[in-house]
């Protein structure tokens, strides 16, 4: 029988109590129209020490795990989508460090993540090529002490942003026709390298208190320190990091799930139409079963996800099972909400219509469901003789 524990309960507490306190509606409402990252929130959020809870109290975070993690994300998230999302990715692609990259790394850049003075990015995709990391374009060519990158990702969160400090950068090392498993590395670069520039990359649908922007990097050269996990290590480590961040990921569309769910229900129960509340109607009560039922299957296979990672038993196929009955039960959940919202669903004071397309760019994020699909029946199949 799966249960929280105290100290859990009590970090979940805080946490909504912090969102409670500090995500505004209005400020939420006028962030989004705006596009603009919520800069004062953030730093809030990292003085209380929310920000980094999994790293270790060494480089200022909070020594817990990634459930610990999932909680805060899933409750800020269930509060504001927009803000919550904003605050979850305040520290993209920082696992990389966390996880594989050396000590000198760690020490230069998580007490400055976990304490709000600096914002990361991870720079995967290319244009045309998607996560289809085997044809990978940007190169990184080893000229004597340094390495020298060439290349442009695109969608990477963060990108732009005055205050982000770094980029996760994937780049080809094998220069030849290595295979993905031997020719791609993991770059940390700052973003003050010159030959460093980020286009934005306009308004989304969703998600738009953090910047998306275009990455070019023209001739920018890194120490041999900034290669995290050594050369031709990248496609593993990435493989070993989506473990995690799918996870984190669930986290957020849980969140995003049970906000829709939260405002749907407080909707209907005050609700009249033809004499009678929305709640009372059975077509109604049955539609309102279905998404609680959805959301709870969610929260226990995200929990489980995250547990298991803690416990050192990472699991790829559980991870991706998390972000798919997550991702999906969010966009099902809101699409349903609106619905029963009727046209009110569809005007932005009711926030579930911000809700629901937030809910779509967590599902396109981390790998769409078809590459989820492909890691969980890879993981049950096995090898076919």
């Amino acid at each position: 029988m799966f249960e929280l524990t105290k100290s859990q309960k009590e970090i979940q507490k805080a946490a909504r109590d912090f969102a409670k306190g500090e995500f505004d509606k209005e400020i939420a409402y006028e962030l989004e129209l705006k596009g603009e990252f919520p800069r004062k929130i953030w730093k809030k959020a990292a003085d209380l020490g929310f920000l980094g809870i999994h790293y270790p109290e060494s480089f200022s975070g909070g020594g817990m795990g990634i459930l610990e993690n999932v909680l805060i994300t899933e409750t800020f998230c269930r509060s504001d989508s927009s803000i919550g999302s904003a605050l979850a990715l305040a520290t993209s692609g920082s696992e990389c460090i966390l996880r594989f990259a050396s000590d000198g790394l760690k020490t230069g850049f998580l007490p400055r993540l976990a304490e709000g003075d600096i914002l990361s990015a991870i720079a995967l995709t290319e244009t045309r090529r998607g996560a289809d990391f085997r044809f990978i374009q940007t190169t990184a060519e080893k000229r004597g002490e340094n390495w020298v990158i060439n290349g442009t990702k695109q969608y990477v969160d963060n990108g732009g942003n005055p205050d982000t400090g770094l980029y996760i950068v994937l780049c080809r090392t094998a220069l030849d026709d290595s295979p993905p498993e031997t020719g791609l590395s993991l770059f940390l670069v700052e973003s003050d390298r010159t030959g460093l520039a980020s286009r934005p990359m306009g308004r989304k649908l969703g998600n738009n208190l953090t910047a998306t922007s275009t990455l070019t990097l023209n001739n920018v050269e890194v120490p041999e320190s900034n290669l995290i996990g050594g050369p031709g290590a990248g496609y593993d480590l990435l493989r070993r990091y989506f473990d995690e961040s799918r996870i984190l990921a669930a986290a957020r569309a849980l969140g995003n799930a049970f906000g829709s769910f939260d405002r749907m229900l407080e909707y209907v129960k005050g609700r009249v139409q033809f004499g009678k509340k929305i709640a009372e109607f059975q077509v109604s009560q049955h539609k309102i079963a279905d998404m609680a039922t959805k959301i709870e299957l969610a929260r226990l296979i995200t929990y489980k996800a995250a547990w298991t990672f803690d416990q050192g038993k990472p699991d790829s196929s559980l991870s991706s099972m998390a972000k798919l009955t997550a991702a999906r039960t969010a966009m099902e959940v809101g699409a349903q909400t609106i619905q029963l919202f009727g046209g009110y669903g569809y005007m932005t004071e009711y926030e579930v219509e911000r809700y629901y397309r937030d809910a779509k760019v967590i599902e396109l994020q981390e790998g769409i469901k078809d590459v989820q699909k492909d890691t969980i029946a890879s993981h049950i199949i096995g090898k076919i003789r």
